[in-house]
């Protein structure tokens, strides 16, 4: 059964869809100009009717965050897009950016629009050159056909766009961070309160969200709240892009109701390919703790995942057949993470150094046992002790291979070394899918 829903892929498959031209050849930009003829707040309630929860990760209530702004205050409002797109495994808004950026142009003016900004930046990470690009270049044609500058479409509405290109720090992926990053300062986290809606970016109420959360605004206009709410589950409204990247036959963007499950996610891409089987997976990106084939069928919303013990993040799923070994994998996450810590805080500066040392102690098949404790105790003394969520984002691969795979942390111990290398035994690779 295909229960994919295309509506952010609609347009991919069409001849130079990130054209101006070619997007408005779909009916781009009019829900646009509905929403410049609509009350701000009926757009802020639309919204909020439909259930949208940010598509950065954290799952917040977008129509809420909206209306935390404080209109009250004297000071310009600004809306700024997150697309320092950078997790491992994490690959949706760097594609939909690259198929279709009219789509994500036309979703900043409408939620600019509601939140009263007449500024309004796109914050992407630098190293993807062709990305900013391409984005610069819709923004461009969105100012030349009158969408954006001076009173667009002579609705009396002002607003200007900025692309901005980040250094190329993950941290900068964290939104007070990234605000730091937009000022000009080094990318470091903020203590909390106040928070972005009250005294955000140049201490201006400021309203903060991942580029897919913009990106599906349009249709909410377009169709209306219900549509949107309809698909879905009942706490989790909508369609998502699933990323699936691994040991699958079909690796890509597939776009369906959040609700849906592995098992059909794999079924649509191919299977696994041939002749193996799946062994552990990520719901969410590297920073999201792992689920095995008994996983399989857990509704993939923000509830179903989280019930299961891991979160639904960015639903980077990341699916790993029994040749992979867990404890290779997860200490290259965690040197990721290690290089990527801004340092600000303790707890992850110097926590996430240890962890890659007794990782890589262990994955030598040097150390003992008592190492599985110590690399736990370590978890602990970071979960929730950090400054953001990188250090707690660093310890959920260790915390949750360790509960599912401690046989194989123990058989590098037996074996002097990792198992899977074709060096050392056999056999625990072709047993470890059902440890």
């Amino acid at each position: 059964m295909d229960v994919l829903t295309p509506v952010l892929t609609d347009n991919w498959d069409q001849d130079r869809s990130w054209t101006l031209a070619a997007y408005e050849e779909q009916g781009g930009y009019a829900a646009m100009k509905t929403a410049l003829g609509t009350a701000p707040d009926d757009i802020i309630t639309a919204v909020k009717d439909s259930g949208l929860r940010g598509r950065g990760g954290a799952g917040f209530p977008t129509g809420m965050k909206w209306g935390f702004i404080p209109q009250d205050n004297p000071k310009p409002k600004y809306l700024v897009v997150n697309a320092d797109e950078s997790e491992p495994g994490t690959c949706k808004d760097i594609p939909l950016m690259m198929a279709s950026p009219h789509t994500l142009v036309e979703g900043v003016i409408i939620s600019s629009y509601a939140i009263r900004a007449n500024h309004a930046f796109i914050y992407i990470r630098g190293e993807v050159l062709h990305v900013v690009r391409r984005v610069q270049r819709a923004v461009q044609e969105a100012y030349l056909a009158g969408h954006l500058g001076k009173n667009i479409n002579g609705s009396g509405y002002d607003l200007d766009v900025v692309v901005h290109a980040g250094a190329g720090a993950y941290i900068c992926g964290e939104e007070t961070a990234l605000l730091e990053g937009l000022e000009g300062r080094r990318g470091q986290p903020r203590l909390r309160p106040p928070f972005p809606a009250v005294a955000g970016l140049y201490a201006s109420p400021t309203v903060i969200n991942n580029v897919e959360s913009i990106a599906s605004v349009p249709s909410i206009i377009r169709n209306g709240a219900g549509w949107f709410s309809s698909m879905g589950t009942e706490k989790s409204k909508g369609y998502g892009i699933f990323s699936l990247s691994g040991h699958v036959t079909r690796p890509g963007q597939y776009e369906a109701p959040l609700g849906i499950t592995l098992r059909q996610l794999i079924d649509l891409a191919g299977g696994m390919r041939e002749g193996h089987e799946l062994k552990f997976w990520t719901p969410g990106g590297s920073s999201t703790p792992l689920l095995t084939p008994e996983h399989l069928d857990v509704p993939l919303d923000f509830e179903g995942v989280g019930a299961a013990g891991s979160m639904l993040g960015t639903r980077a799923l990341q699916l790993f057949d029994e040749t992979t070994c867990v404890v290779r994998a997860v200490l290259r996450w965690t040197e990721f993470y290690k290089h990527e810590s801004c340092g600000k805080c303790t707890p992850c500066r110097e926590g996430t150094w240890w962890l890659v040392q007794t990782l890589a102690r262990l994955e030598k098949g040097q150390g003992s046992e008592d190492d599985l404790d110590l690399l736990l105790d370590q978890c602990e003394n970071i979960l929730g002790r950090s400054f953001c969520a990188l250090g707690d984002g660093a310890t959920s691969p260790i915390s949750s291979s360790i509960k599912y795979f401690r046989d194989e942390y123990l058989a590098h111990l037996t074996t002097g070394g990792c198992p899977f290398d074709p060096a050392a035994s056999t056999t625990f690779a072709t047993t470890g899918a059902s440890a």
